[in-house]
């Protein structure tokens, strides 16, 4: 049976809107700090803090795609259960190491060259943030089993459980603590995953049950053929998610340096209201592309409408007076700050339809099994950003946060245009051997 585009839209919609709610919580926890003391240094110290979490639960994150794509027994259940939990503790060991003071002195003030207090800021909010890793890795191990089997809905109520948990988090401290504004971010943060993960896994019950009663028809992946088919998507995870770091290392020795880090996380936060629509795609294109791709073209045609309609939600805030509402009404920034943000904010609008894209392009990757030629788009990517950015810097001048914008933007464009040409061959391939 053809998929139409109603029904990718219905099977979608629950993941877009997680996602979106997801969204949500950047220019929330941003409006909350901006209103607190010393707005600058702690919007500053959250946007770092919340890269360097991000880039600790970068080999889990892609959990949720190999739990979808190779579960689907008892035996594989369980020895992917095993990977991640062993994955997890291997993370969050990983970001103790980070924490030991000498280590992150010197990556926070040697090597990156954080402001005295803005690096102090990060520090705590880092060790708060101690549970966020392994607990993403083990919502989304469930979450991706909610999706194989089409319970795509209570992925989205999950994540009202995590937004739920968050903003009472955060707007008790802020209403009754008043701590600063970075600690508020990362407690909502750690809450609201933690709560979500003990959601999925109630949610999960029935389809685990359901797992544990099937016995193998086929030959279920041991943990080697795991780690080969897994591997490359964590590699493609760490890489990608090192950007924002190493965004954060350039914007720290670049002009305007404190402006740049302030209003990086809140420009951040509203390119990503529309990338998240695009990332939400890639779990339900694995599911529904089909093993043979025999649904490709209609799942191919929705993921083009996405990407147009994304960019195209993004410019109608960037080019229209919506920017100052959004920057100054919502997200709480000075005027001066607002107007230092709409730049790179308008060099970004690109990027949603770049995402929905590359999103299309990994999912039919996943399915094929050839996860490889992610792994190297993403090193394509980060490459060419690390290349652009002091370009644009030291060459031209530019401010760090207007540098970022448009690395991010053509390293993107890079990546895609690599993942086509693999595409390309992965799918003539398949023809082919439909035909035969």
């Amino acid at each position: 049976m053809t998929h139409t585009q109603r029904s990718i839209f219905r099977f979608w919609a629950p993941l877009a809107a997680t996602w979106l709610m997801m969204a949500a919580e950047g220019p929330f926890l941003a409006a909350l700090i901006a209103r607190l003391t010393d707005p600058e240094f702690n919007l500053a110290a959250h946007g770092v803090a919340y890269a360097f979490a991000m880039l600790a639960e970068a080999p889990v994150i892609m959990i949720m795609s190999a739990s979808t794509a190779l579960v689907d027994d008892a035996t594989s259940f369980r020895r992917l259960r095993r990977f991640i939990y062993a994955l997890n503790g291997l993370v969050t060991a990983g970001l103790f190491v980070f924490l030991i003071p000498a280590v992150y002195d010197f990556a926070m003030r040697d090597v990156i060259a954080l402001p005295a207090d803005v690096a102090r800021l990060t520090y705590v909010a880092l060790w708060i943030l101690v549970p966020w890793p392994s607990a993403i890795g083990y919502r989304r191990f469930y979450q991706g089993l909610l999706i194989r089997h089409g319970r795509t809905r209570l992925v989205a109520y999950g994540t009202i459980i995590r937004l739920t948990t968050m903003a009472s988090t955060a707007i008790v401290l802020y209403v009754a603590v008043r701590p600063p504004g970075a600690y508020v971010g990362a407690a909502a943060l750690a809450a609201g995953v933690v709560a979500e993960a003990v959601g999925a896994r109630l949610m999960a019950r029935g389809v685990v049950t359901r797992l544990l009663a099937t016995s193998s028809t086929t030959e279920a992946p041991g943990y080697a053929r795991i780690l080969q088919f897994y591997y490359p998507l964590a590699l493609t995870s760490l890489i990608g998610l090192a950007l924002q770091p190493m965004l954060t290392f350039f914007m720290g020795r670049a002009p305007s340096p404190v402006e740049s880090l302030a209003v990086f996380p809140v420009v951040y936060a509203l390119s990503f209201v529309f990338r998240a629509l695009g990332l939400s795609y890639q779990e339900a294109a694995i599911a529904l592309a089909g093993r043979r791709f025999e649904h490709l073209a209609s799942v191919t045609r929705f993921g083009v409408l996405l990407a147009a309609a994304t960019s195209a939600g993004l410019a109608a805030i960037a080019l229209t007076p919506l920017v100052h509402v959004w920057f100054q009404g919502m997200s709480g920034l000075s005027a001066e700050l607002a107007r230092f943000a709409i730049l790179p904010t308008v060099i970004l609008i690109p990027l949603p339809g770049l995402s929905a894209l590359q999103s299309l392009q990994r999912a039919v990757l996943v399915i094929a099994n050839r996860t490889g030629p992610v792994t190297w788009a993403t090193a394509l990517e980060i490459g060419t950003v690390a290349a652009v950015f002091p370009l644009l810097t030291g060459v031209f001048g530019w401010p760090g946060v207007v540098s970022a914008a448009t690395a991010f933007v053509v390293g993107r464009l890079a990546a895609v245009l690599l993942l086509a040409g693999a595409v390309k061959v992965e799918v003539g391939r398949r023809q082919m051997e439909a035909l035969g």
